[in-house]
């Protein structure tokens, strides 16, 4: 049986009277919006990677699905677990790219100059650790909005990038340093046993730690945080922090995979891959809740669907716009409170 419609008065804008209308998200309406902003990337994912099988040629092999597609999709995931905290928070990180292309480049320049290969790496994530920070204190400390705060970044980061190397494509043969970006440990891609690692890490912090539960209770009502005593300020910058250095990670991956530093294309639009997976996922982007194994799955459903597109004759341009299409569905979905 169906249960009754919900009410609920609603102000009307000439007057203080006010009207019962029938709430839009009720009944079936509710139980079905719910069901897919829980279950629907993975159902999604599921429909994709049947079709595939059934009418996409060399799908079912293991060069496919685990050199191809996952491989593809772990860097995306990587960043887009940071993304995910962030997020949590009510904030946003624009600057993820542009982080991947500065962190990627101070390692190359290391191991060019002879520098140890772990040296390179540990700098290379320290730097990164400092972009977080500044993009933190910028929200945490001085009240900036997180999308101008992170925009600074994103542009500024850039040409910090280009600086390092002078613009100029640098080329990499250290096995020790590539590793990172080219080992097939188990015959599986490093990166994405990298990815893994890192989901299974930030979902234990999120369901186990202080830091996880402030991360919500910040993002879900952050002036009643305050109240409670949690350390808001705090809580956002490691929130920052965490993003960057994962992005810092994947700029690494980045650089050691093509077996060349360039700035001006390490990392150009992952972050809006970034945020595109968390919300694909049915994460809210207003903050209060974190899905970081919905970011892993936003992460290969995205990945799958352009290369679906693509492997069935789908120009780039339309792909894009139909992969659009996909994340204004998702959106549409998060109007209605899971």
């Amino acid at each position: 049986m169906t249960p009754p419609a919900v009410e609920r008065p609603v102000a009307e804008p000439a007057g203080g009277a006010t009207a019962a209308v029938p709430r839009a998200g009720t009944g079936r309406q509710v139980r079905w919006t719910v069901w897919a902003q829980r279950y629907g990337a993975i159902a999604a994912l599921v429909a994709l990677f049947i079709y595939n099988a059934i009418d996409t040629p060399y799908f079912m092999t293991r060069q496919s699905l685990v050199f191809v597609l996952l491989r593809q999709a772990a860097p995306i995931a990587i960043v887009a677990v940071g993304m995910a905290i962030v997020i949590g928070t009510g904030g946003i990180d624009l600057s993820v790219g542009s982080v991947m292309a500065i962190a990627g480049q101070v390692g190359a320049t290391l191991v060019l100059h002879n520098h140890p290969f772990l040296l390179a790496i540990v700098a290379a994530l320290l730097v990164s650790a400092v972009c977080g920070l500044f993009n933190g204190t910028l929200v945490a400390w001085f009240g900036v909005q997180p999308i101008i705060a992170t925009l600074i970044l994103f542009i500024a980061g850039r040409g910090i990038a280009q600086l390092i190397t002078g613009g100029e494509l640098q080329p990499l043969s250290n096995p020790d340093f590539q590793w990172i970006g080219l080992a097939r440990p188990f015959e599986i891609p490093v990166q994405v046993i990298i990815a893994f690692l890192v989901a299974l890490g930030a979902w234990s912090v999120m369901r186990f730690t202080v830091f996880g539960r402030h991360v919500l209770t910040v993002g879900g009502n952050e002036t009643a945080a305050r109240l409670a005593g949690v350390p808001v300020a705090r809580v956002k910058l490691l929130a920052y922090v965490t993003s960057a250095v994962l992005a810092g990670l994947v700029g690494l991956i980045a650089v050691s995979a093509t077996s060349a530093s360039d700035a001006n294309n390490t990392g150009v639009g992952m972050e809006l891959d970034a945020i595109a997976a968390v919300a694909v996922a049915g994460t809210p982007l207003t903050g209060g809740k974190v899905n970081v194994w919905g970011a892993v799955v936003g992460a290969v459903l995205l990945k799958l669907l352009q290369n679906t597109l693509i492997a069935h004759g789908i120009t780039k341009e339309v792909a894009q716009i139909i992969e659009g299409a996909v994340i204004v569905g998702a959106l549409w979905l998060q109007r209605h409170e899971a």
